[in-house]
């Protein structure tokens, strides 16, 4: 009998063993790849190319973090045989698959993980969504998107089809985040340029409804927001001064949820990223009578409410000091710190650091203006 018991559990180890490895299996093959033309590593990054403008030359460029594959130049148009249209405007990744928000063509597209469509959502017909889409975040099975024009819409991330809109909530409605079943939606400004808003729209995701609009310490919220920690931040572009030629400095914010919405100013910033609770601030500051550009580096500890002033980076190339700033993003997985940077007629160029700010390698990014990247393991 003992015999018979030992023989009888270790066939029922065998099972279970069998049954988890074939669960792993299962796992490391959901990534879908169909209709590839190329066969691409395991560990891959998507960087969005936003082009210039009017030129309809946006792009997504391919590239292997671990050196396993060859960069390839625009992988959606190697995949699908198209190009991606005019103004890449922004760019993520959601369960598996990779969505893209175009904003001159103004439609979403889905993406797998090899980067070919699966399908697209045209907004040019919509007359609440004429004017183009934004900016995107997504959760429980949808796709948030700002509009300019003042709406937000409610896209089924499977179907790909508008549920909700809400309009009229504003102007040029720019950075979106959510957080705690809200979302955060930047306002920046009037259509025309010519009215800037000091507002952060609040919208309850349970049932799509415009909770509360939120003032801003200074106006123009635009692209940048991120959340930490039950923390919003955001960065309030400067504003251009026609008189005089000079530009306002664009100031990063922080809204606390938990403290009743408490609004606080850290420093000046253009562009921000975070990772295990520590905001990367970059302020890229153009002299527009000189064209001559000087950026500063520091972080923010979001635990701790302290701002570091030194730089997070190490033997930065010097040509760094002084270039155009278009893009920081940060590997979500081990923590490497991308920085792209823009001459707005020539491909830009990507930064690449380590997690402690060591400087790593630049390559081309394979396109004009970079300003999103994207990372799939």
């Amino acid at each position: 009998m003992k015999l018979r018991s030992l023989w009888l559990g270790l066939i029922c180890m065998m099972a279970l063993g069998c049954t988890l490895t074939a669960c792993s299996d299962d796992d490391d093959d959901r990534r879908d790849d169909t209709g590839t033309k190329v066969v691409l590593p395991r560990v891959r990054a998507f960087i969005l190319n936003e082009g210039s403008y009017g030129d309809n030359n946006a792009g997504i460029a391919f590239y292997a973090p671990n050196g396993d594959a060859d960069f390839i130049t625009d992988i959606y148009l190697k995949q699908n045989d198209k190009k991606l249209g005019e103004t890449g405007q922004s760019m993520i990744e959601y369960d598996g698959e990779i969505f893209v928000a175009v904003y001159g063509s103004n439609y979403l597209a889905k993406l797998n993980a090899a980067g070919v469509e699966q399908a697209r959502l045209s907004f040019v017909d919509d007359e609440d969504l004429s004017a183009g889409i934004r900016y995107i975040a997504a959760e429980g099975g949808y796709i948030y998107a700002s509009f300019w024009g003042g709406a937000v819409a409610k896209i089924n991330a499977h179907t790909m089809s508008v549920e909700k809109k809400l309009t009229n909530l504003g102007g040029c409605l720019e950075g979106v985040i959510i957080n705690d079943g809200l979302l955060y939606v930047c306002n920046a400004c009037s259509g025309d340029f010519a009215t800037y808003y000091d507002e952060i729209i609040v919208i309850n995701l349970n049932n799509f409804s415009l909770k509360e609009k939120l003032t801003t310490l200074l106006p123009n919220p635009y692209t940048q927001i991120l959340e930490e920690e039950d923390k919003i931040f955001f960065i309030s572009n400067g504003i251009y001064d026609y008189a005089t030629g000079s530009m306002s400095p664009s100031v990063l914010q922080v809204i606390d949820t938990k403290s009743n919405n408490k609004f606080s100013r850290i420093c000046e910033a253009s562009h921000i990223a975070s990772f295990n609770d520590i905001v990367y601030i970059v302020n890229s500051v153009t002299n527009w009578n000189t064209y001559t550009t000087t950026n500063s580096f520091c972080t923010y500890d979001v635990k701790s409410g302290k701002l570091n002033e030194s730089s997070f980076l190490k033997n930065a190339p010097a040509e760094l000091a002084s270039a155009s700033i278009y893009m920081i993003q940060i590997n979500p997985v081990t923590g490497e710190i991308y920085i792209g940077t823009s001459e707005y007629s020539t491909n830009g160029t990507i930064y690449r650091f380590k997690r402690d700010g060591s400087y790593v390698s630049k390559f081309d990014a394979g396109g004009i203006n970079p300003n999103h990247m994207v990372f799939l393991y």
